[in-house]
């Protein structure tokens, strides 16, 4: 009977060990020693650096039709027929806009005199994958005076460069016949920062009325350049 007491007291102590040995197993397999023995832990990666560009310094168009003063578009366009001018359509009044203005002063068997003036806006916003939008300006400003420079039935084309509007500005001067009358065009444009500004002045003298001088036009389009651009800021 003592034997037997004994026997079972070390049975009982051997499978009380065997517990605390699969704990011990279970923490190693779980790596929760402070050795290091445990999983590798994969290290932090830095978010990476969203690419940026150079804000477009102006961020809206003037309207157009208040661009040119109302004293300059009525000594270029005699008898105009609405001083306010008509706004041209837009869909993005941000990037772009326009104004037009006509007048036709009747001067019976003298002739008439007839003039058209019209201002165009143009705006580039910055942007990563296109570039900031003063480099897309000058793209654009280039790629228009280019374009301007083969007018489509244009005669007698002349292009020359204009100083002190903007950063910078181009001319493009021709002649057309319509309806057996000629008009004489001036088309100024100068792109100031990330906008870029189109003026085009034309006229003609009919029944019989002089034409009127290039170079007086070249001038009248320039100051109605000049005061667009200042418009811009």
């Amino acid at each position: 009977m003592h034997r037997s007491a004994h026997r079972l007291t070390r049975i009982l102590a051997a499978s009380a060990a065997v517990p605390a040995i699969l704990l011990a197993t279970g923490c190693s397999m779980l790596g929760g020693g402070d050795d290091g023995s445990g999983s590798e832990s994969t290290p932090s990666q830095k978010p990476e650096a969203t690419p940026t560009v150079k804000a477009a310094k102006y961020s809206k168009l003037p309207d157009a039709c208040s661009s040119i003063p109302e004293k300059t578009v009525k000594a270029l366009v005699p008898k105009v027929k609405s001083p306010s001018g008509t706004a041209v359509k837009s869909s993005d009044a941000a990037a772009r806009g326009g104004c037009t203005w006509s007048g036709l002063d009747d001067n019976g068997l003298k002739g008439s005199d007839f003039r058209w003036l019209d201002v165009s806006f143009q705006r580039y916003e910055s942007d990563t994958a296109l570039g900031t939008g003063e480099k897309r300006a000058e793209a654009f400003f280039k790629k228009q005076t280019a374009a301007l420079a083969k007018p489509e039935g244009g005669k007698d084309v002349g292009t020359g460069r204009a100083e002190g509007i903007g950063d910078e500005a181009a001319t493009v001067s021709y002649k057309e016949t319509k309806d057996k009358e000629t008009y004489v065009n001036q088309t100024v444009i100068a792109r100031t920062a990330n906008v870029v500004v189109t003026v085009n002045y034309n006229g003609a003298g009919l029944q019989g009325a002089k034409d009127p001088k290039s170079a007086d036009l070249l001038k009248d389009a320039q100051q109605a350049l000049a005061s667009a651009v200042s418009a811009v800021k």
